[in-house]
């Protein structure tokens, strides 16, 4: 079988392939177009079976497609790609450093005077938001399971400016000298604390959870339920609940800083979230005809 790969953007010929064996899945068609083309590594290649057409997944077999125009297949180039569990790292690692400078090194930015911070909110502030990104570093190398091999090596950038910038710019606030302690003093504080560690405890249960219901190796997709696990109680209501008990999270976390830094990073937070949250529950509701009716994407009974 001989195909010919094309480039979408004009129609120009990108590489021939002799020889192809029709039961062939895409994943092999990309290897053998890297053999001929070594800068299209293949998770940087997107076949498609028009200029315009949507992404086809590796494990579909040649002979099970519509090969139009004479055994031709589009090849976008998606660029210089980055494996997600290092942009994972990448991510969480930088916020967890800079918010700690700002609370073990506040000379650094607020003069040679500067002594480090006394209160207890910002004692457990500081605590509380390393172990947000701890328990995220830790989910990254020994939770997660990764669909998806890659990203676009360009989101890297803005995915760590995201989250640097706002683990600087809510470290700033919170470990100023003049930082003013929530209105409603140790009440406030350690009512959100126990808010906090019980929705980082739900946030772990769900990933827990996610990952059990792929087994290693495969993409293979399952409707996630509740388990054993009371915090996993969610999946009743919601179809993303490791993101509303990330909202939950950083909904306490402002609370218990009373920080507007920290609380505009929990809307830009659930704001994005949201979006994920309704993108992955319109894909259950069509991969899966026995979907739960009643779940929301991210909040129970409303989103």
């Amino acid at each position: 079988m001989e195909i010919d790969i094309l480039n979408p953007r004009n129609d120009s010929l990108i590489v021939s392939l002799n020889g192809v064996n029709p039961s062939s899945k895409l994943s092999e068609v990309k290897k053998l177009i890297y053999k001929q083309k070594r800068r299209l590594y293949p998770d940087r290649q997107s076949l498609r079976l028009e200029p315009r057409g949507k992404h086809l997944a590796d494990e579909i077999v040649l002979n099970t497609l519509d090969l139009k125009k004479g055994k031709i297949l589009y090849l976008k180039d998606l660029g210089p790609q980055i494996g997600w569990r290092t942009v994972f790292l990448c991510e969480y690692f930088g916020p967890l450093m800079c918010y700690l400078i700002t609370y073990m090194r506040p000379w650094l930015l607020y003069g040679d005077k500067a002594s480090l911070p006394i209160h207890d909110a910002v004692h457990i502030a500081a605590i509380c938001w390393s172990f947000h990104y701890l328990k995220r570093l830790y989910e990254t190398v020994f939770v997660h399971r990764f669909s998806h091999g890659t990203m676009p090596l360009l989101n890297l950038f803005k995915n760590c400016t995201y989250y640097w910038g706002f683990g600087l710019y809510i470290g700033y606030y919170v470990n100023h000298p003049l930082y003013t302690p929530p209105y409603f003093g140790k009440m406030q504080i350690y009512s959100c604390l126990v808010g906090f560690i019980l929705s980082e405890l739900g946030n772990y249960s769900i990933h827990a959870a996610l990952r059990d219901l792929r087994p290693p190796g495969t993409k293979e997709r399952k409707i996630p339920m509740p388990t054993s696990n009371p915090f996993t109680f969610l999946f009743k209501y919601v179809s993303c609940p490791n993101y509303t008990y990330e909202v939950y999270s950083w909904i306490f976390f402002s609370g218990l800083t009373q920080c507007l830094p920290a609380a505009m990073f929990t809307v830009a937070g659930f704001y994005q979230m949201a979006v994920w949250a309704l993108g992955k529950h319109r894909n259950y509701k069509k991969e899966f005809s026995n979907y739960p009716k009643g779940r929301k994407a991210i909040i129970p009974f409303l989103l």
